[in-house]
């Protein structure tokens, strides 16, 4: 049997701030290619060259990426701000039609951070632009230095920041083994309202709902807050769930033979 072909959706980027490429982050393709066992193949998150359905036709999953910019806010019935920039439209497009066709068809579907925003908005809920201004909450956003600068050290922006209580019996506890897991946090956005379908399995202590599942999915449709794909050959928790995602992309190649 071939390798599992897995679609991860690539983010709008201005090189040199000139030239308009289509970008993903190198983690996510490799936890893809070395614990799910797929063939990751980065596609446009742009509507104009990208067509939904022959893309289907010619994956067995889809990654939805974390990303810098934001859900545009029209798209759950919010006036936008300046300040919650930057938006990618055309990701927003893509990736809304594409949680629903995916779920409509069986194709596996992970989102992850900005991913799980997508589903939930594709679903029919909305979220916060700033999920840190609600009272009561943490600062979701990555660590920063004094002077306001990223944080250089990769091992200290994507360190463990808080802690999820997992659905008992949920898709995830059944997944992980567990109820309780530790998980990083690199976002402003977060759901608020969630979606028709979607199915709240993972909670932050401050409340932060942080792991999706699509009621009646399927296949494997579940989203995460926090980045999955950093480090999945030695954090157990991002291992096995792109080892489960792995699972459902052979389950789907058997069912479609």
């Amino acid at each position: 049997m071939r390798k599992p072909v897995v679609g991860v959706i690539g983010n709008a980027h201005r090189v040199e701030n000139r030239f308009q490429v289509q970008m993903v982050g190198e983690r996510n393709l490799r936890a893809v290619a070395e614990v799910s066992g797929g063939l990751p193949v980065m596609f446009a998150g742009s509507p104009d060259i990208t067509d939904i359905a022959a893309l289907l036709d010619t994956v067995d999953g889809i990654i939805l990426t974390g990303a810098r910019a934001n859900v545009h806010p029209t798209r759950f019935n919010v006036d936008p701000c300046e300040k919650h920039e930057p938006y990618d439209i055309h990701r927003d497009e893509v990736a809304l039609a594409l949680s629903v066709a995916c779920v409509a068809r069986g194709i596996p579907l992970f989102g992850i951070c900005r991913g799980l925003q997508e589903m939930n908005v594709a679903f029919g809920g909305s979220l916060h632009p700033e999920i840190r201004e609600i009272p009561g909450r943490m600062n979701h956003r990555m660590p920063r230095l004094e002077n306001g600068e990223i944080h250089p050290d990769p091992t200290v922006i994507f360190a463990d920041r808080h802690d999820v209580d997992l659905t008992p019996g949920g898709a995830f506890a059944r997944i992980l083994g567990c109820e309780k897991i530790r998980v990083n946090s690199l976002h402003g956005q977060g759901i608020l309202d969630p979606g028709k379908r979607v199915l709240i399995e993972g909670v932050a202590e401050d409340g932060t709902i942080e792991a999706i599942r699509i009621a009646e999915a399927p296949s494997f449709a579940l989203g995460v807050q926090w980045h999955a794909e950093y480090d999945p050959q030695h954090n157990p928790i991002n291992r096995k769930l792109f080892e489960a995602f792995g699972e459902a992309l052979v389950a789907r190649q058997k069912a479609a033979a």
